[in-house]
This record gives C-alpha cells, sequence and structure tokens, in this order.
C-alpha cells in the first residue's frame, strides 16, 4: 500500500495498570466504546462536547448563540466545549488546519447515532442475511439529514476497530468504531466523505493487543493492485437496458434449451499491442461479436473477484464483493454484462466460497482469531493451494458468502455462478492422509456443515432469481450433487462431467492403432449419463501446468493431431449434456494457456487453425438449432446406441432425439481410415442429408463423405427394421438427418 501508516502514536498502556481513564485509552488507541468519552455528553448539570482532532490547530464548535471556541483540554488533539444548552444535533464544527491555516467547516462523526438495527443484526447471525452487504462495509446513506458513509465490519474479538484512511492520516486513533455488544459488529458514520476515498480497518486483538490493519471483507471497490486498500462507494448510476432479457430469463426451460459456453479469462483473452488489459468495456466491443459469429450461448468468466496476484487467475479471492479493478470500475463490469445481454449471450461468473487466501491484509485471522476459517488446521488449512478453508458452520460466515453469491446476481445482473471446487467442499479428508483431518459429529468424512451451506446457496439462487443457474465442479461420485434439495440433492443446475472429460482426453491421446484397446472410455459415461445434469467441460484446468494445450494432447502426425480436435469437438457437441470450451480451444492453440499474455490469435493465419474454427462455429450453430441435439440432454429417451460395439474398426453410432421425436444420427470414425459402405441402422425409413462433416475440406480434412442424398433401404441392421449404407470419412464425424 503506498499509503503511509502511523505507528509513533502507540505508547502501549501497561497491562497492569489499573483502570485506565477513556481519555488514556483514546490517546493509546484502546478505547473500546468511543461514545462514552467523544460526542455529547451531560456532565454535573452540564452539556459537555467532546472532539479529537489531533491535526487542527482550532475548533469551533455550534451552538445557538454562534460558533464557540472549544478548550483544547489535551496537547495531542482532545478538545472541550461546556455549556448550560446542548447543541443542536448533529452539532457543525469549524476547524482551522495547521498547514494552511485553512478553515472549514463539518460535522463531528460522534454526534451521529448508530443506525444498524437489531433485526438485521439478528439475521445476520443466525446465517440468513443474503444481503449482509447492505448492512456491513462502506455504505453511502443519509444520517440525520446528513450525507457521509457508514462502515460497518465483524470483528467480534477485538478490543477496538478504527476506520483508517488518508482522510485521517491513517491514524487509528482518530475514528474508533462503536461496537454493538453482543454481535461484534462495529459501525461508524464518517459524515461527508466523499467518495473514492481509500480506506481501511485497523483492529486491536482483545487477547493479546495485537494491531491489525486490514482491507473490507464487503468492500465493493479497491485500489488496483498492488495495493490493497477499499474505496468508499461511489453511487451508482448505470442505467441498465436488459429488461427483455431479464424478463426471459425468467422463463427460460434451461433444461431443454441449447447451453454452450465459451470459458474467458478477461486479462489473456485479448490484449492491447503495449501489454495492457481489456477493460470490461472493450471486452464487450470485442468478444460479443466472436461469440456471436461463433454460435456460443453464454460466456463464463473465470473469477473476476477482486485478487492480488494475477497468476492465481483469480481462484485466490479477497475481494468478495469487487469487480476487479484491473478491468474497470464496477459500472465498467455492469456495461459489459449489459451489453451481452442485449445482445442475448448469458453471462456466468466462477465464484469460489470453497477457500481464501492467507494474505494478511484480507480474511486470514481477521481480528487476530480464525474468524472465517478453522483454527485447526486439520479443517481449516487447505495443503493443495496453501489457503484456509472457510467455516461453514459459522452463520456470520454462512452469512458473508450467500450475500457475496446474491450480491453478484442482484447487483451485476448476472446469469449464473459457476462454484469453485465443490469436491473440495464436501469431504473432510479432501487431499489428505490419514491422521490430517477430522470426522464429522458421526465419525464421517462428510463436511455436514458444507452441505448445509451449499444446499443454502441453491435454495437462495433459484428462489430469488428465476432462471439463474448454479454449475458444480465436483470430480467425485456424490450422489444428486444437481438434484433438488428436497429429494435429498445438493440443488445444482448442473454438474461438470469430469469423469467424461478425462476419459475422453485419455481415449485421443492414444495412436489410433492402439484405440481399439480402449474403447470403452468412450462408451462407459453412458452407464451414468442421466444420474445428473451434466455439463461436457474442456476447461482452462486442461490446458496449463504443463498439460498442454487441446491439440498437443491429439496423437498422430500434425493433420492427424487437427483432424482428432475436429472429432473430439464433434463427439462434444453431439455427446448428451450441455458444453463448455475453454478460450482457444476453438482454434486449436498449439501451445498451453498464459495467463501473463494473450491467446496466440496469430495461428489463424494458417489454415489448419482456421478450419478447426470453421468447424466448430457449424457445429455450435447445428447444436443449437438442430432441437435432437439439446432437448433431451439430461433424458435418456434422447439417447440411442446404433453400435457401440465395432470396436475393431474404433467406430461408434448414435442417434439423439428431440421431445417431437425427431431424430440426428451421428457416426463417429477415430481412425485415419475412410470406410466406404459403411451399414448403420436407422430408426426410420427415408431419405437423409449429411448436415455436418469434420472431414471437409473447408474444416482442412480430405472433403471425404456423403454429398447428395441417402436412401435407406428395408435392410434390417443392428435392431432395425431399416438402414442405409454412407462414407465414413477418416478420423471424423458426420450428422446425418432425415429430410
Amino acid at each position: 500500500m503506498k499509503h503511509a501508516i502511523i505507528r509513533a502514536y502507540y505508547p502501549l498502556v501497561p497491562r497492569t495498570e489499573i483502570n485506565p481513564t477513556p481519555q488514556h485509552l483514546l490517546l493509546n488507541a484502546r478505547l473500546h466504546d468511543p461514545y462514552t468519552y467523544l460526542g455529547l455528553h451531560r456532565v454535573h448539570g452540564q452539556a459537555v462536547v467532546r472532539v479529537f482532532r489531533p491535526y487542527d490547530q482550532q475548533i469551533w464548535l455550534q451552538t445557538a448563540e454562534g460558533f464557540e471556541p472549544m478548550r483544547r483540554i489535551h496537547a495531542d488533539g482532545i478538545h472541550e466545549w461546556r455549556g448550560g444548552r446542548a447543541p443542536a444535533m448533529p452539532y457543525r464544527l469549524r476547524v482551522e488546519t495547521p498547514e494552511r491555516r485553512t478553515v472549514h467547516e463539518t460535522y463531528d462523526a460522534y454526534a451521529f447515532a448508530p443506525q444498524i438495527s437489531d433485526h438485521d443484526l439478528h439475521l445476520f447471525h443466525e446465517g440468513k442475511l443474503w444481503q449482509a452487504y447492505r448492512m456491513l462495509g462502506a455504505q453511502s446513506v443519509c444520517n440525520a439529514g446528513v450525507d457521509g458513509v457508514r462502515f460497518a465490519v465483524w470483528a467480534p474479538n477485538a478490543e477496538r476497530v478504527s476506520v483508517i484512511g488518508d482522510f485521517n492520516r491513517w491514524d487509528g486513533r482518530v475514528h474508533p468504531m462503536k461496537v454493538h455488544e453482543s454481535s461484534g459488529v462495529w459501525e461508524l458514520f464518517i459524515p461527508q466523505l466523499p467518495p473514492d476515498a481509500v480506506y481501511k480497518y485497523e483492529i486491536r486483538n482483545r487477547g493479546n493487543g495485537e494491531i491489525l490493519i486490514k482491507t473490507d471483507p464487503y468492500a465493493k471497490r479497491f485500489e488496483l493492485r498492488p495495493d490493497t486498500a477499499a474505496l468508499t462507494p461511489a453511487n451508482p448510476i448505470y442505467d441498465w437496458q436488459d429488461t427483455a432479457w431479464m424478463n426471459a430469463r425468467t422463463q427460460w426451460d434451461w433444461l431443454h434449451a441449447p447451453l454452450n459456453i465459451l470459458e474467458i479469462h478477461a486479462g489473456s483473452w485479448k490484449r492491447h499491442p503495449d501489454g495492457r488489459f481489456y477493460s470490461y468495456r472493450e471486452l464487450a466491443q470485442h468478444v460479443l461479436p466472436y461469440v456471436l459469429e461463433m454460435g456460443y450461448t453464454h460466456i463464463e468468466l473465470m473469477p473476476v473477484s477482486e485478487h492480488p496476484l494475477d497468476e492465481s487467475w483469480g481462484y485466490q479471492t479477497t475481494g468478495y464483493f469487487a469487480a476487479t479493478s484491473r478491468y474497470g470500475t464496477p459500472d465498467d463490469f455492469r456495461y459489459f454484462v449489459d451489453a451481452c445481454h442485449q445482445a442475448e449471450i448469458g453471462v456466468i461468473l466462477d465464484w469460489v466460497p470453497a477457500h481464501f487466501p492467507q494474505d494478511g491484509f484480507a480474511l486470514a485471522r481477521f481480528d487476530g482469531t480464525a474468524l472465517y476459517e478453522h483454527e485447526d488446521p486439520r479443517l481449516g488449512l487447505h495443503q493443495d493451494w496453501g489457503t484456509y478453508i472457510f467455516n461453514y458452520g459459522r452463520n456470520e460466515v454462512k452469512s458473508f458468502l450467500l450475500s457475496s453469491a446474491y450480491y453478484w446476481l442482484a447487483e451485476f445482473h448476472l446469469d449464473g455462478l459457476r462454484v469453485d471446487a465443490v469436491a473440495s467442499m464436501l469431504y473432510l479428508d479432501y487431499s489428505r492422509r490419514e491422521g490430517e483431518w477430522l470426522p464429522n459429529q458421526y465419525g464421517g468424512r462428510e463436511n455436514l456443515e458444507a452441505i448445509d451451506f451449499l444446499r443454502a446457496l441453491n435454495v437462495m439462487v433459484h428462489g430469488e432469481f428465476p432462471g439463474a443457474l448454479t454449475l458444480a465442479e465436483e470430480s467425485t461420485a456424490w450422489p444428486g450433487v444437481s438434484r433438488p434439495t428436497y429429494t435429498g440433492g445438493l440443488g445444482f443446475s448442473m454438474k461438470w462431467n469430469m469423469g467424461w472429460m478425462h476419459d475422453s482426453l485419455s481415449y485421443f491421446r492414444h495412436d489410433p492403432v492402439h484405440r481399439r484397446y480402449h474403447h470403452e472410455l468412450l462408451t462407459f459415461s453412458q452407464l451414468y449419463a442421466y444420474s445428473e445434469n451434466f455439463i461436457l467441460p474442456f476447461s482452462h484446468d486442461e490446458v496449463v501446468h504443463g498439460k498442454g494445450s487441446l491439440l498437443s494432447k491429439m496423437a498422430g502426425d500434425e493433420w492427424q493431431k487437427f483432424a482428432n480436435v475436429r472429432l473430439l469437438l464433434t463427439f462434444q457437441m453431439t455427446w448428451p449434456g450441455k458444453k463448455l470450451n475453454f478460450m482457444g480451444n476453438e482454434f486449436a492453440q498449439p501451445r498451453e494457456w498464459r495467463v501473463s499474455a494473450e491467446l496466440d490469435w496469430f495461428v489463424l493465419q494458417q489454415p489448419a487453425h482456421t478450419g478447426v474454427q470453421a468447424a466448430l462455429r457449424d457445429l455450435n450453430h447445428c447444436y443449437r438449432t438442430t432441437p435432437a441435439l439439446h432437448q433431451l440432454d439430461f433424458a435418456a429417451e434422447g439417447f440411442h446406441w446404433i453400435d457401440c460395439q465395432d470396436v475393431e474398426q474404433s467406430v461408434i453410432s448414435y442417434v439423439r432425439r428431440a421431445k417431437d421425436g425427431s431424430f440426428a444420427l451421428i457416426i463417429l470414425n477415430f481412425t485415419p481410415v475412410p470406410r466406404g459402405g459403411y451399414r448403420i441402422g436407422v430408426p426410420a425409413d427415408g431419405t437423409y442429408r449429411e448436415i455436418f462433416n469434420s472431414d471437409s475440406g473447408y474444416y482442412g480434412g480430405s472433403n471425404t463423405g456423403n454429398l447428395g442424398a441417402i436412401t435407406s433401404i428395408p435392410q434390417p441392421w443392428m435392431g432395425f427394421t431399416d438402414s442405409i449404407a454412407i462414407t465414413l470419412p477418416p478420423m471424423a464425424g458426420i450428422i446425418l438427418v432425415l429430410n
């Protein structure tokens, strides 16, 4: 942080001193309740006003008789006025500053009563305050007719909490807060504080006197990294233009609609020539035409919640209510979402309630104790990522996380949350050896508090935001992840199908000559395909950390690698389940993803890459416009094998059906051998038309296929009464529909 933080004013009160005076506690930054000493009081029949302004020369108090001088009763800046008649509340001060000998008028922070209601505090402590961001944090409010900022923070184990910033020279004695005693919530209204003032909280731990400088957990704006102070709010002025989208979303039948997601990292999709990030507004202007042309329905943004380290990709969040300042202001982010909605593109946000970083300025040991996390590292420390695990059993933490989810959906009109690392939340022994974890109250490995939190999250989202989605990144066999809570499920809309993804990529790594020995990797997922509402993901996790790009995973020579990518994407787009691809997959980026640079767009000068891009573009539009490819993604009646047993030739074929009975035939050849006269059974007689062929010369293929019409004959085959003979192109997939 670039702001100097003063420490010289902290001569510690000896712990052996008996009954130190409030004045002594104030000057030593230990005053627990500033309202017992500062502000207006009645003493021996007199009205007494005390203010502490250590950096001002002279103070006058406005009374019924005008501005009267206050007497400096301590050299460090305590001023006092006494009189028979109390000044009108809230009283005004006239202040002379020593630097320029200027005089200005202001209000005293301790002339204003607290505003937070007992009802909100009760809901917060019950874990049911879904809009805690309206109570806690920095709020632009009007108090007793005066505009200013109300600060509130939860720090139950603090002896004293202060608001510090440039406006008080980062001096923790100047603005100590009042605590709502039983709640541990501290509050202070600072009048006439402008927008964009930098601030933090200074917290003195009750147990050991440790002083911590912490950023606001509920802050909605932050300085640009590496600075970590929060900013006081600017009143939202954004005028949303997405009413049509938001109204239509409430009636959206997502179970039967096409859902095709492009996953994007906002800082590395594209950059300016000098390496600068695109702003949220620039990103909207550039990415939206591309997404529309490519045929995606949604964008999923990797976390844009505030985070200090670029290399964490946003997954080590320190600002759970703040769109990162890397790319602009909150209104700039609203513009991005609004522009997407006006273009009929949904926006899903990666959200990280599983863990948070150990950075000392943020949530970690917030008031000197394990407040948001567990004290015991067997519960509270995530060994893989070096992060803390939220204490889901603490109601105030539950209110914090539920409010974060609510905030993103309500304030930014987002269309869903992809919840990161759900598996690590569900299991107490996740990535731990024996002896490194603690069982639940019944002796099991399930994190019962996390399960309750996830269910509460999904009930809230689906109840409060009709049509919004919750997507679980969950890699285990936990049952009912995407089943309603009233049936015992976790309540997510959908779950990533990590098993299908791993099996598919494993299969494509094998040389085609050996693929017949691994045929089950293609077919196995049908055994569980309808146990959940699945998304088929090829995400960022598969193209980083030495795993290589999608293209580099493919077996064979250069031609075969590109053919394999086109075939893999055809498999994905025709297999039951909604779809997700990470940016760069769509044009077979050669290098694995790097967060520090934009995608390798220059490779689109090469026909092989533009061919993959064109193939996926056509697949995306085919998927969206062909009901059989998306309407019954989650129902067994939407899929029927034609042949899953052609192991020797490494071919699979299947039928996809729509609700009205219309269907599409998909035949995939996983070897580079073209197969003429390949016969398959068909569900109905008639003439079939090839609507997609990943081997088209337009995509960089060999242009082998089925030109024109293919008419069935009444020859029984594979359990069907009719069949067709087709030309099956090498290392390719085709889609046929009945004319």
